[in-house]
């Protein structure tokens, strides 16, 4: 048996819904058919050896993240725990980057961050198949984040299958100024939208695109079936997606349930000049490529 570490330090990317169909309600979920893409904006988390039963969260965190058992990386800890009932606890610091309630999946990667920490510290006999199940436990963006790169997913979002992604792409995001929206505000407000949604379809001219390696065939495919909805709720999102376009951007979406909005550049010259012209208009923007690949052990 291999010696346990001490800490095992993950980060793990962010991710962008280039496409995301929403459909009915079945057994209490939104059936939904998405195509994701990691992103090069990253949380970090280092994981501890503690005292036998201990499971604990620390760090100088954003408002809106909680360090008590209802937080994911703690959910994630304490199910491996159960599971594999290890002989120490664990004490998690995470470093955020990724905004909260943003609509990137920030939880989502903290719970698979902490995943695979864990199953490190602890030295258990997991693979990435059983992390991706456990992780489909936690929430249906989980298992995304562990994979990385681009995927298709279904059902709630859980069910994955890469997608071939040629090249590389630029993304200029920008931050909700007006604060986080709730995931299930906005599909609440979706439902109010859209009584009687049809099933979703898988987007294949998307994953067509996205084998092209060409931004510009990408971007005629970005869409977001809950972008109405949030911005319903953010009236804002609206013109920081026109301010988006006319500061060059190819094309621009609301990031999954928001508010964060993504702008596909043509180049990394065109999202430099993109971020610049919207930063000088008082938005808080970040350049990104991807796709990028999930959660990763980097010390």
């Amino acid at each position: 048996m291999s010696m346990e570490p001490t800490m095992v330090k993950v980060r793990v990317p962010a991710k962008v819904n280039l496409g995301l169909a929403v459909g009915p309600v079945v057994s209490g979920y939104h059936q939904i058919a998405t195509v994701f893409q990691a992103v090069g904006l990253y949380d970090e988390l280092v994981a501890e050896l503690a005292e036998p039963g201990v499971c604990e969260l620390l760090g100088d965190l954003p408002d809106g993240v909680t360090v008590g058992e209802d937080n994911l990386a703690i959910r994630a800890a304490r199910l491996l725990m159960a599971r594999f009932e290890p002989t120490s606890g664990v004490r998690l610091r995470l470093r955020k980057r990724i905004p909260v309630a943003g609509g990137m999946a920030g939880g989502s990667a903290d719970a698979a961050a902490a995943l695979l920490a864990c199953s490190v510290l602890w030295d258990l006999d997991t693979d990435p198949d059983d992390l991706l199940m456990y992780g489909a436990q936690l929430g249906s963006d989980v298992p995304f984040a562990l994979m990385g790169g681009a995927a298709l997913g279904t059902d709630r979002g859980n069910r994955l299958a890469p997608a071939l992604s040629r090249g590389h792409y630029h993304w200029v995001l920008v931050f909700g100024a007006e604060g986080g929206l709730s995931t299930p505000e906005v599909y609440r407000r979706f439902d109010e939208l859209n009584p009687t949604p049809a099933s979703p379809s898988v987007p294949t001219d998307l994953l067509e695109a996205l084998t092209s390696g060409d931004p510009h065939a990408v971007a005629e495919q970005l869409f977001n079936d809950l972008q109405p909805a949030a911005i319903s709720l953010q009236p804002k999102l609206g013109e920081t997606l026109e301010a988006g376009r006319a500061a060059g951007a190819l094309a621009g979406i609301v990031s999954g349930s928001g508010p964060t909005t993504a702008f596909l550049a043509a180049s990394e010259s065109a999202a430099l000049d993109v971020a610049r012209q919207l930063k000088a208009e008082g938005h808080q923007v970040v350049r990104v490529q991807a796709p990028v690949a999930g959660a990763k052990i980097i010390g």
